[in-house]
Parts: C-alpha cells; sequence; structure tokens
C-alpha cells in the first residue's frame, strides 16, 4: 500500500472514527442499539480507494480541494434537481440574483437530462423576445457542449457583460432538428406585477416572479385597476403564465388576498423547522367577484402555490395546460467557507392536502395554446332581417330611442374606439376573458 493510499485512509478513517466515538457515547445515554448507528465502513473504503487512485492515476494532477468539491457536488446533485452545493463565488451570484437586477439572458432554468431545461423565459428580456419557450432544452452554448456541466456552471456562461451575444443550441418538441438562438445580454430587471385594463369593466394582472413585495404590489395594481375603470371591476383575469415560481412567502400572501379564511398551503419535512403553515386572513381584495387565473407548463413552485390555494377554495376557475408540478421547499443553508448549501428540505401541499410534485396542478378548463389568424370576413355586409323589404317595425323601440341610438352612434364615431382584446393576439387570454365575462353575467342573477 503506498504511503499516500495511507494518508487517505488514515484521515479518512479518523474523522469518522471520531464521529463514531461521539455516536456510541450518545447511543449509549439513549439506550440505542448499535444498529441504529452503523457507518457504512465499506463505503467509505471504496470512496478513500478511489480518491487515491485518482490522486495517483488520473492523466492530471488534481489538488485534494477540487476532489472534494466535486464529491460534495455530487453527493447534493445527486439527491434531486434542485439540490446543490454553491461555492463563495456562486452564492454571491445567487444573491446578486435574487436583488432583482443582473446582467444575463431572463430565463429560469434546471437540468433535465444532462442539459439545461428552460423551466420559462422572463417576460420582456432578451430570451424572451429571441423567442424561448417554456420546455426548450439547451444543449450547446455557444460551441460548449452543456452535457457534463453543471447547472452553475452553465448559468455562470450564460451571464455576461450586457451587450455580449451567446449562441444557444435547442431541442424543441415537434421540431425536425436543434433551433440556434442568438441572444444579446442585458440588464435584467424584473418587474414582479404588471396591470391593465382588457376591456371596461374587466382588469388583468400578470405576476412574473415571486419577490417579497409581490402582493404588496398586487393589491397597489388592483387599486390602480379599480380607479382607471373608475367603477368596480366586473373581474379579474391572473395571469401565472410562465411563472417559475419565487418566495414561498409571496404566493401565500397573494393567494391571501383573494380569499377570506382557512389554509393557504402546508409543508411537511423531516425536521422541525421545515414545517410551516399559512393561513388565511379576513379579507378579499376583488370582493368575491369572479377571478379567472391562467397556468401552463412554465408555472411553477410558488405560481402553483396560488393556483392550488384557489382552485381549492373555489375561489377562482383555473384555465389554461398543466403547470410543471415543482412540489418542494428549498432552504439555503450557508457554510463557514463562505458557500452554502441549497438543499431540499420539504414538500409543500395545497389547503386540501394535495402535493403537486412531479404531478402539477390540472387546469379546471384545460386550453392549450393556439394561433389564431383574424377572419377578414366583413360583418356589416350581412343580411339582417331589418334589411329586408317591408320588414315590420319593432314595437318596443320607439322613433325616440331610434334618434338618441342615432346620436350616441354619432358621438361615439368622433371617439377613439376602445382597443378589444383580439383572439389572434393571446388565445388563451381571449377565452379567460369571456369566461370571466359569463361568470360575472351568472354571478348578477
Amino acid at each position: 500500500m503506498s504511503n499516500q493510499y495511507k494518508t487517505v485512509l488514515i484521515l479518512v478513517f479518523g474523522i469518522f472514527v471520531g464521529v463514531s466515538v461521539s455516536l456510541t457515547s450518545s447511543v449509549m445515554a439513549e439506550k440505542k442499539t448499535e444498529e441504529s448507528v452503523g457507518l457504512p465502513l465499506n463505503e467509505l473504503r471504496n470512496f478513500s480507494d478511489i480518491f487515491a487512485r485518482i490522486k495517483s492515476d488520473y492523466v492530471e494532477d488534481i489538488d485534494d480541494k477540487t476532489l472534494l468539491e466535486h464529491a460534495i457536488r455530487g453527493m447534493l446533485s445527486g439527491l434531486d434537481p434542485h439540490s446543490t452545493y454553491l461555492s463563495p463565488d456562486e452564492y454571491k451570484e445567487l444573491k446578486i440574483g435574487t436583488t432583482g437586477k443582473f446582467g444575463g439572458l431572463g430565463i429560469q432554468v434546471g437540468m433535465e437530462d444532462g442539459f439545461v431545461k428552460v423551466i420559462s423565459p422572463i417576460d420582456d428580456t432578451p430570451a424572451f423576445h429571441a423567442g424561448l419557450k417554456s420546455g426548450d432544452l439547451i444543449i450547446r452554448l455557444d460551441d460548449k457542449s452543456v452535457k457534463g456541466m453543471t447547472l452553475n456552471d452553465a448559468v455562470k456562461i450564460m451571464r455576461g457583460e450586457p451587450g455580449t451575444d451567446i449562441k444557444l443550441t435547442v431541442i424543441r418538441e415537434g421540431a425536425d432538428k436543434p433551433l440556434p438562438f442568438t441572444v444579446t445580454r442585458d440588464i435584467i430587471s424584473v418587474q414582479s406585477v404588471k396591470s391593465r385594463i382588457l376591456e371596461p369593466d374587466y382588469g388583468y394582472v400578470r405576476i412574473t416572479n415571486f419577490q417579497s413585495k409581490t402582493a404588496r404590489d398586487l393589491v397597489s395594481e388592483i387599486s390602480k385597476l379599480k380607479k382607471e375603470n373608475e367603477t368596480e371591476l366586473k373581474g379579474l383575469v391572473l395571469d401565472l403564465r410562465n411563472n417559475p415560481g419565487g418566495v414561498l412567502s409571496a404566493a401565500a400572501d397573494v393567494s391571501d388576498a383573494f380569499i377570506d379564511d382557512g389554509k393557504l398551503v402546508f409543508t411537511k419535512g423531516r425536521i422541525e423547522n421545515s414545517e410551516f403553515e399559512f393561513n388565511a386572513k379576513p379579507g378579499d381584495i376583488m370582493n368575491g367577484l369572479p377571478v379567472v387565473v391562467l397556468i401552463n407548463g412554465g408555472s411553477a413552485s410558488a405560481s402553483e402555490i396560488v393556483a392550488g390555494a384557489l382552485q381549492d377554495h373555489n375561489r377562482a376557475v383555473i384555465m389554461g395546460s398543466k403547470s410543471f408540478g415543482k412540489g418542494s421547499v428549498q432552504t439555503i443553508q450557508e457554510l463557514r467557507s463562505g458557500g452554502a448549501v441549497k438543499i431540499t428540505t420539504a414538500r409543500y401541499f395545497t389547503p386540501s392536502g394535495r402535493s403537486i410534485q412531479g404531478e402539477g396542478i390540472t387546469p379546471d378548463i384545460i386550453l392549450e395554446r393556439y394561433e389564431i389568424k383574424d377572419s377578414k370576413e366583413d360583418s356589416s355586409l350581412r343580411i339582417k332581417e331589418s334589411d329586408l323589404t317591408g320588414s315590420i317595425s319593432n314595437p318596443t323601440k320607439s322613433q325616440e330611442a331610434l334618434k338618441k341610438a342615432e346620436e350616441e352612434g354619432k358621438d361615439s364615431d368622433e371617439k377613439t374606439p376602445e382597443k378589444k382584446l383580439k383572439a389572434s393576439e393571446d388565445f388563451q387570454l381571449y377565452e379567460a376573458l369571456l369566461l370571466l365575462k359569463g361568470l360575472s353575467i351568472l354571478s348578477k342573477s
């Protein structure tokens, strides 16, 4: 046995013998069986053997620190796609990213089968404008294959100086060959909540991701919509499509904005401080008026919490396609080295006790995304009953009413016509608005 091998073996066993002694003392105090604290000695021998062989036989010399870091990364990445080790530099980058402003492409990503998977492009970012879509698999970054990279390595390459280009090669379902995209990096400033009036009396709110202030911004935007509409809204579309998630408590607060009472979400884990339960406080910002929530395959994590809570409480109609299915909670724990470990510590459940892990939220109304072309048919050319020669009059419509209608028609011609949402612009949103109108009519009765 070489001296180097002996040194490694002694080091590894020295560490674990100390742990074993400590554990044995604890076990004796608590009268537990020896089997309950057994250490995997064969696996530890195997680890030390492989460590020594790499040090002695690998084609290039690798320092101990690098090897051990690789071992730690492998141990965490083997658990699930969301657990990972962050070096001090990577942890610093992560904290920069959570401020809501950084240089990059504007996509939320994960790993799948060794490739980078686009969970969702962020609205109004270079990736969004370039045409990247939820579900795309990135197989090359410039001339480098993604296979074998860690997610952190890939993210580091995609981030960079604003104004610089990166070429992405993407595999997309339904495409017969890989698709090339050239994306120009930019400063990514994420605006969490956006809103507008779709048509008079019907509001629209889009949440792009969940930050600590998202619920406060939501309340502010809905208040703006009410002022802009000048009267109480008749209904609201809440758009969570391609929303990759974010802060758990923010999702609970957004759900609370629409729900008066009851459980919103709860988590279960192995350690005590991983279990939380969020409950609604009295008050509904929409006063019980109809709400339609749009989701799709890019709706993940926190957005699924909101959709699940509103669905379980029968507070909204969920429309669109099945969501992503990320039902786990990650905790970031800082290490003494300055790095951190991001580890999955709990699963979350909807109010009724559903886990959406790997399953997602199934919409009440399944509606895939379609491209609709405007019809060029001129409805004014259609012949109506009133156009026929000798058509009898309508007894309920007096001449005075006809005159008033004509005057109103002249006035409306002078005004700028209100913009109507078209099915060709966003078919799912168009259908959500139609449903909202129907719900509003029913709520009156």
